[in-house]
């Protein structure tokens, strides 16, 4: 039996509060909200990652997301919304089904941004090259 909690949502088998459902994404608020009414974006087949899912699939979700944001505009008068996918624990990946967060930003919600590093002399370049190299 899967005990994936968020293959167990999209079976109905647990009770969540779906915004969004389609033939291969549902929608739900997260129960541990960043900000009331941050939506989980979870594709109906089950994969761990961003890197295990089809490009269809992805398309489906961003598309999902949009809606979303587009929605938290009207319904919120949400100022902006951020998106985010947690890969992996080293990332803060929990549930190990991919999804993507959808929350809603307010002027002066409190939330920061996180802190943003420098490179040092030269040290770009070698990024830049070690990463298109498996592109």
């Amino acid at each position: 039996m899967d005990e994936c909690i968020f293959c167990k949502i999209v079976r109905g088998e647990i009770p969540s509060s779906i915004v969004l459902d389609t033939d291969k994404v549902i929608a739900f608020l997260d129960i541990r909200p960043v900000n009331k009414g941050h939506v989980l974006v979870v594709p109906k087949e089950h994969f761990e990652t961003l890197l295990d899912g089809s490009e269809n699939i992805l398309r489906d979700m961003i598309v999902a997301a949009k809606k979303i944001g587009k929605s938290f505009r009207k319904a919120l008068k949400a100022d902006g919304f951020n998106l985010g996918m947690n890969n992996f624990a080293a990332a803060g990946q929990v549930v190990f089904h991919a999804h993507l967060h959808v929350i809603p930003r307010f002027e002066n919600d409190g939330l920061q941004h996180w802190p943003g590093k420098t490179y040092d002399e030269g040290e770009i370049e070698q990024y830049k090259e070690k990463i298109a190299t498996f592109l």
